[in-house]
């Protein structure tokens, strides 16, 4: 499989790190620990002594191999925040690897604490937001080609499907060491406890018989 060039990647890093949304950091570095007894609560994450910080820190090799896409949903989130790459802590900026099965989806969900910047390294998708009640619900979509760039802005609902009849493979850039992610299936219909139906038959103004339907059902997590 042939990558695009690095420079893609990076404009997708540094654009994100534009729109920074965390507070910026006070120290040169930050590197996140679970050891309480020897770190510093710094930012969301407790904070090794930098003096005892390696160049390992700083290196994530998650991305090396193509996520397993044999699921419903037929794509794969491999993401690199700041719970899998310790290096990330206090420096507002994150990544994922996103692979797609033909006809795989990443579906509607929000990072409520980031911007989304999404570069196609191989493939044809369908990409998608959605705008807030303010701007009355508006959906801006867009096929996606090899070496395209989209962004995604924080806390709108957006998607990818993989339109084409191959793989296909993008990586994304976030404006925040931990984005968040709320798959909207998920939240609504897999909500522990259920959220009542009541409340759900009226919102979307069909049976409860759907809802309960819903509700029952496996709401996967490609994350």
């Amino acid at each position: 499989m042939k990558f695009l060039p690095v420079s893609f990647l990076i404009l997708a890093l540094a654009t994100a790190a534009a729109f920074a949304y965390d507070p910026s950091p006070l120290q040169d570095i930050c590197v996140a620990t679970n050891d309480l007894n020897s770190g510093v609560f710094v930012n969301g994450k407790f904070c090794k002594d930098p003096k005892q910080a390696t160049a390992d820190d700083f290196l994530f090799m998650g991305f090396r191999n193509p996520g397993n896409t044999s699921n419903p949903l037929g794509s794969k989130v491999t993401p690199a925040f700041v719970d899998q790459f310790p290096g990330l802590n206090t420096l507002g900026i994150s990544m994922a690897r996103i692979d797609f099965a033909p006809g795989g989806l990443n579906p509607p969900h929000t990072h409520p604490r980031g911007t989304e910047v999404l570069v196609v390294v191989e493939g044809t998708l369908l990409v998608g937001f959605v705008t807030s009640d303010q701007l009355n619900n508006t959906l801006f979509t867009k096929v996606l080609y090899k070496g395209d760039v989209f962004v995604f802005p924080i806390g709108l609902i957006h998607f990818q499907l993989n339109i084409g009849n191959t793989y296909a493979l993008a990586f994304a850039g976030l404006s925040s060491q931990n984005p968040g992610v709320i798959t909207i299936a998920n939240a609504v219909f897999g909500a522990k406890p259920p959220i009542s139906a009541d409340v759900l038959t009226k919102a979307f103004q069909v049976d409860k018989k759907v809802v309960d339907y819903l509700q029952a059902q496996f709401w996967y997590d490609n994350n």
